[in-house]
């Protein structure tokens, strides 16, 4: 798989961003300085579109604050609607694979909840997680007996456990046992998602640059989770948040940090005590980005300017 650029030099023009642990905080929260971003992404000409493992209904809390324009993309590509929620095109997974992959999932001792359009099937409404998911997403699963008639029109099935090395194990086993037929990758460490296999987050890319006719070499795209490495391999600019695994930030073109030095130096300030470690720290983050070259040249002129210090070229130098 081939890594984004870190040196990107095109311009972008459109941002795609991951939602749970990339747009919102670790307790779902669109935070002001969120949105302020997002604003200022528009202001400077640059589309701004969202992602997720979530069903439609899931997002639609993020439509108003966000003013988002743009087709989202739910069940990581399975689903896109329109910012009225209205489906534009799903893709479904194979009707002859969809009960030998609940089958699979709970072989693994797995919870299994099926997505069929906008609505959530779970077997019980006490399963791990489905508290935590109807908080984040704003609405609560239809409890059934079994999938009987449900296997059909399905354009994600979730294997949820809190045993995170057998939802790893499930995932393997999902991508042997079918290979090129279903998507399976993690949205979190306790979720398994499987879907159509053009149903990825790398085919929301191609799916957004030719709906506004913009190349992937000028989408940038953010993320946490390893099925997000997928976008990575098909953008001009790939960023993996500070929060991510090594895996994944291995896999991309830049890693933000994870803002919890900022917010210290911040609460240092507003005490008056010194952190002049942890401050450099930051600022050799942002100097690793590029983000100093510039600051460098105006030095450089500066010695010049004000101390009459000539640089020797390159070729100078013994």
């Amino acid at each position: 798989m081939q890594m984004s650029n870190p040196s990107q030099t095109e311009p972008v023009k459109l941002l795609l961003s991951d939602v749970d642990g990339t747009l919102v905080t670790k307790d779902k929260i669109l935070t002001p300085r969120a949105i302020a971003a997002v604003a200022a992404l528009k202001k400077a000409g640059i589309e701004f579109a969202i992602t997720s493992g979530r069903p439609p209904r899931g997002m639609e809390m993020l439509i108003k604050p966000l003013a988002i324009t743009t087709p989202l993309s739910a069940f990581n590509g399975g689903l896109f609607v329109k910012p009225d929620l209205s489906i534009m095109d799903q893709k479904v997974l194979p009707a002859d694979v969809t009960g030998q992959i609940v089958k699979t999932s709970t072989s693994h001792r797995l919870d299994v909840w099926v997505y069929r359009g906008n609505d959530w099937y779970a077997l019980s409404e006490y399963g791990p997680h489905v508290d935590r998911e109807s908080w984040t997403v704003k609405f609560q699963p239809k409890v059934v007996k079994n999938f009987d008639g449900l296997l059909d029109n399905v354009v994600k099935i979730v294997g949820v456990s809190d045993d995170l090395d057998e939802v790893a194990c499930a995932e393997a086993d999902a991508r042997e046992q079918f290979g090129d037929h279903v998507s399976a990758a993690r949205s979190q460490p306790y979720y398994l998602d499987v879907t159509h296999p053009d149903a990825n987050k790398g085919g929301v890319v191609r799916r957004l640059s030719q709906e506004f006719n913009i190349p992937v070499s000028r989408i940038a795209t953010m993320g946490d989770m390893p099925n997000d490495v997928l976008r990575f391999a098909h953008s001009g600019l790939s960023i993996a948040m500070g929060n991510a695994s090594a895996q994944v930030q291995r896999a991309a073109g830049r890693v933000s940090d994870s803002g919890e030095g900022r917010w210290t130096i911040t609460a240092a300030i507003d005490e008056s005590v010194p952190v002049p470690v942890l401050s450099a720290a930051l600022y050799e983050r942002f100097s690793s980005r590029g983000a100093a070259e510039f600051a460098d040249r105006l030095l450089s002129a500066m010695r010049f300017e004000f101390g009459g210090h000539m640089e020797k070229r390159p070729e100078e130098i013994r």
